[in-house]
């Protein structure tokens, strides 16, 4: 199962699910919570075809490979009722999806409902699921999804297994994306895979699209100063840079600095962005003597910063960075 995803960083919702699966332990509801482009419903299809792989029965491995797991993927398994909530709020829709749950499942094991962002279902509509789903017949499942389970009724919340996938780190992120350009034969440069891991903000979906797009911007080879300037990044130099003349209080050499990053035509939101992270990562190696970032900041980089600055001074810039 966790071949398939890159969620290392969840091996909490990767266990619970397994176990469950294995042991043949199977609640009638899933509710999987967490930002746009985490994995969401990609898990919750994985989930549908380990409930239905006709080759390995339910097990925590589906093999991929059988009509069932094929079709899944294709989007055409006729016991995979997929809905977008968001465009289907009414009452009389949800009875449409449900009118059918009674019946035994046409192809599969289990009859599997994915309702993708949940939370957008009028109250009406929620009244009517939580009929199903506190009496829901053996042969159907329950998968939710949404950003924003806060707006999900606690009745609705009670009868539900709930899973928050939390935003991937930039390392996992850049990682993915490293494995993608290898096998599709693309070149791309750490630095550049790795402006783009924190310019999706946690998605990996957001990352795939911003990948495509450096693809097409660099020409079929991903560098990191075509991707700057795709992105409105600033260099990393420019950014230790400033730092670094904030630490020996050279105002003209700032302005200085700041007139080349001018001609970039910079993001500057991402600048202070990138100077608070930096900052941050200074601040904590004065504290504990070592640096962990996932950034390209280096530990000699850190260290000498360190050194340089006071924590008075850091905390100072960092809060005006903030700002």
């Amino acid at each position: 199962m966790g071949s398939e995803m890159c969620i290392r960083d969840r091996d909490h919702v990767l266990q619970a699910l397994i176990n469950a699966l294995d042991s043949e332990r199977l609640h009638h509801a899933y509710l999987f919570t967490g930002t746009r482009g985490v994995g969401k419903t990609t898990i919750a299809r994985i989930l549908a075809k380990a409930l239905n792989c006709e080759k390995n029965g339910v097990s925590s491995e589906p093999c991929g490979e059988c009509s069932a797991c094929t079709e899944i993927d294709e989007g055409r398994f006729v016991d995979l009722i997929e809905v977008d909530a968001a465009s289907k709020t009414k009452v009389d829709d949800t009875r449409d999806m449900l009118d059918n749950e009674q019946y035994a499942p046409a192809r599969g094991r289990y009859k599997v409902y994915l309702i993708d962002e949940v939370h957008m279902l009028s109250k009406s509509s929620f009244n009517a699921l939580l009929k199903t789903l506190e009496e829901p017949p053996p042969h159907v499942k329950f998968l939710l999804a949404t950003t924003d389970p806060q707006k999900l009724p606690v009745t609705v919340l009670s009868r539900c297994l709930q899973f928050n996938l939390t935003r991937l780190t930039v390392r996992l992120i850049q990682e993915r994306l490293a494995n993608i350009c290898e096998a599709e034969g693309i070149e791309a440069d750490g630095p550049a895979l790795s402006m783009i891991a924190r310019a999706a903000d946690g998605s990996l979906r957001d990352a795939l699209s911003l990948l495509d797009q450096a693809i097409a911007y660099c020409g079929g080879k991903v560098e990191e100063a075509p991707v700057a300037t795709m992105l409105g990044t600033i260099d990393r130099d420019h950014v230790s840079r400033l730092i670094a003349l904030l630490a020996a209080n050279d105002a003209s050499g700032i302005l200085d600095a700041m007139r080349e990053i001018d001609e970039q035509c910079p993001y500057y939101a991402r600048l202070l962005e990138d100077l608070a992270r930096d900052l941050q990562q200074i601040a904590v190696y004065q504290v504990v003597g070592r640096n962990e970032t996932e950034d390209n900041i280096s530990d000699e980089q850190v260290a000498e910063l360190a050194d340089a600055m006071s924590p008075a001074d850091i905390q100072l810039f960092y809060q005006t960075a903030l700002i």
